[in-house]
């Protein structure tokens, strides 16, 4: 019984899969909890869809691919800031407009010049074909970032519930919301291998969502978001192996089920409180 529980960990493939989902998981959680509080989940789905072009680019050019795929989500997250500022296109429409765009060019390109890279691990992820190079990648990445909104997330916080009071606090909300851009672009470049462009956005907003439902405290929050992240990457993985499913969907199901279960705790909790009152 043992001994087929732990049959996936028995193959390379596998443990490479599971080592990528403990990489990714601790950063795009901490994310998506600023992402939700702020009201930026539009915005990572709009810079997991541009960085398509930079990745194209960067392959036809020979750079790595993770120069392109940030230099891409930078320029959308900074085009859009544009539009919005100097425009009466409000910023979710702007975000519409640009990373659609973006995608749209980022496919064109891919079509007009053919390579060996295939598109569905670009859009969908590859976690069975994970190799050193995108380990060190994620790990290289990963710290950094979490080191950032673990030392900053005072901060972070905020700037994302009063600007207007953070600035009056001598906080340099500049450096904050470009920062917050940046810290963005290079997550979704470390969940590039692992879940791909498309299904990255579940990964920057659904942890966060869920520990909005389960906890009232910030840190709190942080904390659970990181835990339902890391357990529905690795129990989807896991699952994936059992179901000869695609690893990146499965995991975004795992997440997905867990945000209704938390919806559903949450709303017995309103129910029994209002009978209380009663």
């Amino acid at each position: 019984m043992i001994e087929t529980a732990l049959l996936p960990f028995g193959f390379p493939f596998m443990t490479n899969a599971f080592l990528i989902a403990l990489l990714v998981a601790p950063p795009a959680a901490l994310l998506s909890c600023f992402l939700v509080l702020k009201g930026w989940a539009l915005m990572g789905d709009a810079v997991s869809h541009a960085i398509l072009p930079g990745v194209v680019l960067a392959y036809l050019l020979g750079l790595p691919l993770i120069a392109g795929a940030f230099a891409a989500g930078m320029s959308c997250a900074l085009l859009t800031g544009y539009l919005s500022e100097n425009s009466r296109v409000k910023r979710d429409t702007a975000m519409g407009v640009v990373f659609s765009g973006m995608f749209a060019v980022g496919l064109i390109l891919f079509v007009a010049f053919p390579s060996d890279a295939h598109l569905d691990h670009i859009l969908f992820g590859n976690m069975l074909g994970i190799g050193a190079g995108d380990l060190w990648t994620a790990l290289a990445l990963s710290g950094p970032i979490c080191a950032v909104l673990l030392l900053k997330w005072r901060d972070f916080l905020l700037h994302a519930f009063d600007p207007a009071q953070a600035q009056a606090s001598g906080l340099r909300t500049g450096w904050l919301h470009y920062g917050l851009l940046t810290v963005l672009s290079l997550t979704v470049v470390s969940t590039l291998s692992a879940v791909g462009l498309i299904l990255a956005v579940a990964l920057l907003v659904t942890p966060g969502a869920i520990a909005f439902l389960m906890t009232r405290s910030f840190g709190r929050m942080l904390a659970v978001s990181v835990l339902a992240c890391t357990l529905a990457m690795v129990g989807g993985v896991y699952a994936s192996f059992w179901l000869d499913s695609a690893s990146a969907p499965t995991i975004v199901l795992v997440l997905t089920a867990m945000f209704l279960l938390a919806f559903g705790r949450r709303r017995l909790e309103i129910a029994a409180a209002a009978r209380r009152a009663a």
